[in-house]
Parts: C-alpha cells; sequence; structure tokens
C-alpha cells in the first residue's frame, strides 16, 4: 500500500483564471483553465443560472463564461444553482471578480480560484462543509489578440498547425496568455500545399506593449522557422472579431487574390505582418478563433 500525502487534500487549484474585455467593459469572457474537468463540469451547469452570465461553453479543459458586466445577488440552491458569478467589475487595467457557492461549490468559489495563475489578490471568505462561502479574486483586464497565419510549409515539409502552436506555447506569458488554436479549413485553390487550412492563435494581452512584443516574437519566430517564401501573418484586437466575418466566407467559398486581401485588411484596420500569398488564408483564419470543432468543417456558419 502507498501512503499518501495530501497538502491541502479540500482544495484543488485551477491553472489560470484570464478576463477578456470588450472595448467599452459592458462584456467580459472569463475563461477559467481547470485541473478537474468533474469539477469544472459541475460549475458550468450551476454557474451557467447567475443573472449575469449569457453564455457557458467549455474548450478543452477552459471553462468560457460570456457575462455582462456589473453586479447581481445570487440565489443559491443546492442540488440545482449551488455556485454562481455575483459581480464582474472593471477598475482601470484591474477586473475584479465575485464568486460565491454553498458547500464543496463555496471552495470552489474561493480557495481554488485563488490559487490560479493570473490572479492579482483575493478577499475570500470561510468556506467547506456546509458553509455559504463568498470570495474575490482580482486579475488584469485583458484584450483579445488574434494572430492568423498561413503558408508557412511546402509540398515537401512542414506543418503550419504543429509551428504555429509550438511557437504560441513558447510565448505564452503572464502579459500576453495563449488561450486557444483553431484549424480553419479553406476553399481548396490550386495553390495549397495539401489539405488547404490556415491557423488562428488567440491570446489575451494585459496592453499594448505587451501585443507588441508578442507579435514582434511571434514573426520573428516565424521568419526563423517557416519553409516557406509565402506566410503570411495579420493580427486584430477585437473580443468578437466581426471585422473578419465577411472575408472569411469568402475565402471558404472561391478562390480569392492577394491583393484583395490585402485591401480587405487595411480597409478593416486589420494588421498586416507577414505579407506572403499566405496572408489570403490568414486572414480568413481570424474569424474563427475558439471555434477549432467547427472551423474544420467546410459549410459551418460563423453566426
Amino acid at each position: 500500500m502507498k501512503e499518501i500525502e495530501l497538502l491541502d487534500p479540500y482544495a484543488v487549484p485551477y491553472k489560470g483564471i484570464y478576463a477578456i474585455c470588450n472595448e467599452d467593459n459592458t462584456l467580459a469572457e472569463i475563461i477559467e483553465d481547470s485541473n478537474c474537468y468533474g469539477g469544472a463540469a459541475w460549475s458550468r451547469y450551476h454557474y451557467s443560472h447567475s443573472p449575469l452570465i449569457l453564455n457557458t461553453r467549455v474548450l478543452g479543459n477552459m471553462n468560457r463564461f460570456l457575462v455582462k458586466t456589473g453586479c447581481e445577488k445570487l440565489n443559491l440552491i443546492p442540488s440545482s444553482a449551488a455556485a454562481g458569478i455575483e459581480a464582474v467589475e472593471v477598475k482601470g487595467s484591474d477586473v475584479k471578480i465575485t464568486y460565491a457557492g454553498l458547500g464543496g461549490g463555496g471552495v470552489g468559489a474561493t480557495r481554488c480560484r485563488a490559487m490560479a495563475r493570473g490572479v492579482l489578490n483575493t478577499s475570500l471568505t470561510k468556506s467547506g462543509g456546509g458553509r455559504a462561502a463568498k470570495g474575490t479574486i482580482v486579475v488584469p483586464r485583458r484584450e483579445r489578440v488574434l494572430i492568423g497565419i498561413d503558408d508557412t510549409d511546402t509540398k515537401d515539409e512542414g506543418a503550419t498547425w504543429c509551428l504555429t502552436h509550438n511557437i504560441a506555447h513558447c510565448v505564452d506569458s503572464l502579459d500576453s496568455v495563449y488561450l486557444s488554436q483553431s484549424l480553419v479549413q479553406l476553399y481548396p485553390v490550386s495553390a495549397k500545399t495539401q489539405n488547404c487550412v490556415s491557423t488562428v492563435l488567440e491570446f489575451g494581452c494585459v496592453n499594448k506593449n505587451a501585443k507588441k512584443e508578442l507579435l514582434e516574437s511571434i514573426r520573428g519566430a516565424l521568419e526563423k522557422y517557416s519553409v516557406s517564401g509565402e506566410t503570411g501573418m495579420v493580427a486584430l484586437s477585437s473580443f468578437e472579431a466581426r471585422e473578419a466575418y465577411e472575408y472569411s466566407k469568402l475565402c471558404r467559398s472561391g478562390e480569392l487574390t492577394h491583393a484583395f486581401a490585402k485591401q480587405y485588411a487595411e480597409e478593416n484596420g486589420i494588421e498586416i505582418w507577414m505579407d506572403g500569398n499566405g496572408l489570403i488564408g490568414a486572414l480568413a483564419a481570424i474569424a474563427w478563433f475558439a471555434r477549432p470543432d467547427e472551423s474544420v468543417i467546410m459549410d459551418a456558419e460563423i453566426l
């Protein structure tokens, strides 16, 4: 028999908690990276009854809660709505998130979330047993930064999805956290290497300096490791990426020119960081951030 020693038997720390805000701070996406999928699934169900929460979904081990900012008192009900988000308040460069819960849900609302990567400070009540507990955590306000990339490989070597994921892991930091990757199926044009797939990376950046360093680092890595002379890279800071919806639909239904892609990017405020022919597919990928199950299907609708 193996003797088990647990330093903290009644807490499961979250890997990370991040808050992405829209431009006027009326909406936020609270992204919770969990160490325990069962606990995260329980939270997703119970939290869905919170008045502030507009939508809940799961991506890998991450729960994503789309919320309106503000404060709404929770009516906690055992077994059906036993925990939730009571307040999301943006204060300058910080976001204060207040959780509440009963019993084990109270432990999750306090200690488990307080121990997550990205938390700046906390205020917690006692939790565990049959208590009702409440906890407020403070995390940095982040903006969503989307990076579309295509054409890093050739017919003989390379794989764009592998290279972009590996680069994203290397540049992941507390200032620019790597949140997701989607592989985006494009219209199979004649210039494709094989499958005609581009990639979008999603990051949450705390400020413009973090974004600038992130994009410069990714471009430098692409210049170093890409085996194609036609790599395209674009970037967009946007909560929903609606700027790219129309273009993406066009690119997934027919063949477009480099000139058209460049003009569209410039007219819609999408930054061009690498101007190879891969710009065409890189721009189309932006709209599909955090939707990897749908982006691989050619006839999937954006919205």
